[in-house]
């Protein structure tokens, strides 16, 4: 961070730490450098896998550096004793490390970032929710204060665990999140946890078994353009995949997408990827394209709901070029687990209102968990209620990373002349750029100077010799919400002209009353939606 981007971030993480205090938030500072043993004790050594970073000491016991602190928050926790002393909001900004597969987007996806993590402890169920709520509306104050519009969405809890989550988005092209929207109701949902409605399929009477000669036919298209083939959502789709070591079956509709995501909440699988041809060959006794899952019984099998009663489909036969029809799910495929697993598709009905469901790319700018007792339960985090029985404390967690809103308040604020910045956040609120570096120039800045000063404003001189439309073009592409220009023909009229960044609107000002125009203006649009 350079000096303009470490103050955007300061004043990013001041607005973060302002609204968390709002909510009973006490802020700690707790270690980045974790020994392995805490989170080998939650059994996320592992879970995390190339993303940690890893290291020993000169004592060579292993060490990580903290990609999340629920463990160490846990760890602190276990002091407490009493249900009098809940509930707890407990805080820090720190820094976090992650090793990113494909760090990229400046701030967005990076390997060493601050984030604001903060932890609820509570008695019961009950007092999560109330926790959950008032981090909800907190970051929606956060999001409203920094300039970025957000919505919150149904998301996956991944590696944090736990009940319920919801992640904060932005819409964004420079994002990386797909996010189902429903035009009419409330209905939002990352692509990973989305839901939508499936028509029904009007698959006839059961039928036998029957295989049939597929020359060459190694796709779900071809398959369809096939002669006696089937169009692709009257076939099954069987994946080999590999989960922890261990090869499954994964069964989706032909004209269906798997979500990996979906498969891994629904497996608590950590490693998961697809088989090798030869994987799969070893597996099957066929390559892909020839694949399928009836009469399988030394794999797990693993099916969507849009399966279920499914009869008279088409699958591969387990041999190369040929392929077996009229198959009954329930009757030739031994599935294990049925699991929501596929991957929703724009136009799609939407599982509340029926309402063809839209698909936007989004910025990630927020993170909130209900983790119930997964980490006090392991870490020993119990409390005396009122009855003398001892509980483990419901815990949440919540994340907002600084960098990241930083990065998400310049795409959504930003014109083809550079960065808008939202006063509340601006490296400097306004600017005041000299025409000349004559004494009767420097004489007025610094008067302006001082008095905005004075009045709270963050300003700043651009005294450097350089050209006036340098100063400018430098002034718009930083983004200061307001340009102060003294020039000799404002001056000789006692006058400064006050340029908007956002709206590019100009006015002269007499000197005299700029900085009690100008201060109470800048002053309400930094503090606005403040605990509001």
């Amino acid at each position: 961070m350079l000096p303009l981007g470490w103050r955007v971030h300061e004043k990013v993480a001041n607005i973060v730490r302002d609204e968390i205090n709002e909510i009973g938030g006490q802020e700690f500072l707790l270690p980045t450098l974790h020994p392995a043993a805490i989170w080998q004790k939650s059994g996320r050594w592992d879970a995390m896998g190339e993303i940690m970073f890893r290291l020993k000491d000169r004592k060579n016991t292993d060490q990580a550096l903290g990609i999340t602190h629920e463990e160490i928050f846990a760890t602190v926790a276990a002091e407490l004793t009493s249900h009098k002393q809940l509930p707890q909001v407990w805080y820090h900004i720190q820094i976090k490390f992650r090793d990113e597969a494909r760090p990229k987007s400046g701030l967005l996806r990076v390997r060493e970032f601050h984030m604001k993590d903060s932890y609820s402890f509570d008695i019961d169920a009950a007092g999560l929710d109330a926790a959950f709520a008032a981090h909800d509306e907190a970051y929606r104050k956060i999001f409203q204060r920094l300039g970025i519009p957000a919505f919150g969405v149904e998301a996956s809890s991944g590696a944090m665990g736990g009940n319920a989550s919801v992640e904060f988005m932005t819409p964004s092209d420079a994002g990386e999140d797909d996010v189902v929207r429903c035009p009419k109701c409330n209905y939002a949902a990352n692509i990973e946890k989305a839901t939508s409605g499936v028509a029904a399929e009007e698959d006839g009477a059961p039928t036998d078994l029957e295989r049939f000669a597929t020359p060459g036919v190694r796709t779900i298209a071809a398959l369809e353009d096939f002669e006696g083939g089937a169009e692709a959502s009257r076939q099954l789709k069987t994946l080999v995949m590999v989960l922890d070591g261990t090869v499954t079956l994964v069964m989706v509709r032909g004209d269906h997408q798997l979500n990996t995501q979906k498969l891994a909440d629904a497996t608590g699988a950590i490693e998961i990827r697809p088989a090798s041809a030869d994987e799969a060959f070893a597996a099957l006794g066929a390559h892909p394209g020839s694949l399928g899952a009836v009469g399988v019984s030394e794999h797990p099998v693993i099916a969507d709901l849009a399966l279920q009663g499914r009869v008279n489909m088409t699958t591969g036969a387990n041999e190369d070029d040929w392929h077996v029809r009229g198959v009954n799910v329930q009757r030739d495929v031994a599935v294990g687990q049925w699991a929501d697993l596929r991957e929703v598709q724009a136009g799609e009905p939407c599982p509340v209102c029926d309402t063809a469901i839209n698909i936007v790319r989004c910025i990630e700018i927020g993170h909130i968990f209900k983790l119930g007792t997964k980490y006090s339960e392991t870490f020993g985090v119990n409390v005396a209620t009122t009855g003398g029985e001892t509980v483990p404390v419901q815990m949440g967690s919540y994340g907002i990373g600084i960098g990241r809103n930083m990065a998400a308040a310049v795409e959504t604020n930003h014109d083809d002349k550079g960065i808008v910045w939202p006063v509340s956040i601006a490296p400097y609120e306004a600017v005041i750029t000299l025409m000349r570096l004559d004494d009767e120039h420097l004489e007025a800045g610094n008067q302006i100077y001082s008095g905005l000063r004075a009045a709270g404003v963050d300003a700043l001189i651009d005294d450097r010799d350089a050209r006036a439309g340098v100063k400018f073009a430098d002034a718009e592409l930083i983004g200061f919400p307001y340009r102060i220009t003294l020039g000799p023909r404002g001056l000789a009229n006692g006058e400064a002209e006050v340029t908007n960044r956002a709206t590019g609107d100009t006015k002269m000002v007499p000197l005299a009353e700029l900085v009690a125009t100008l201060a109470p203006e800048i002053a309400e649009s930094r503090d606005a939606g403040r605990h509001g």
